[in-house]
């Protein structure tokens, strides 16, 4: 990890604090199983999860690839030279978060992982504080005034500001 980056601690990793409460998740949905209901509402949930694949795998991919396009790191402990704010970008500051969630969430609904579920909502408010919060931070202290128009202009997670 550079000390001139958004995260400095070798943990301060999406795999890290989504990973281990998914993981945590799998553990006791094997020891105290929940089952989803069953039927048509079953079918819905699993149909529902595979959206959410789809979608979280399509933030993902767009959000590398318009980093690569830009040559900026995808990795927050590295420095970044360049404020990138096309493609996904453009209508989400975060799109490699949301990916993510969108993608464990979705996993977690199609392989009836409730547990998992729930422990991303913590995931969830840790990946605000922990993650987030730094990089908004680095971002606000190394691109002032061009990263504060685009905060204004761009929601953290997905959408455009009014007006």
């Amino acid at each position: 990890m550079s000390t001139n980056a958004a995260h400095k601690r070798w943990w301060q990793i999406f795999e890290v604090i989504f990973g281990v409460p998914f993981l945590a998740g799998i553990g006791l949905q094997l020891v105290a199983p929940v089952s989803r209901p069953r039927g048509l509402v079953a079918f819905v949930i699993v149909l529902g999860g595979a959206a959410l694949v789809v979608l979280g795998l399509t933030f993902i991919v767009l959000a590398r690839r318009e980093l690569a396009r830009q040559g900026q790191p995808t990795d927050p402990g590295l420095p970044t030279s360049k404020l990138v704010t096309t493609g996904v970008f453009s209508v989400s500051r975060n799109p490699l978060y949301l990916g993510g969630m969108c993608l464990l969430a979705g996993i977690a609904l199609v392989f009836n992982l409730l547990w998992s579920l729930v422990l991303l909502l913590p995931a969830f408010v840790a990946c605000h504080y922990l993650l987030i919060a730094p990089e908004e931070r680095y971002l606000a202290a190394k691109f002032s005034s061009e990263y504060a128009q685009y905060a204004a202009s761009v929601s953290r997670w997905l959408g455009r500001a009014r007006g």
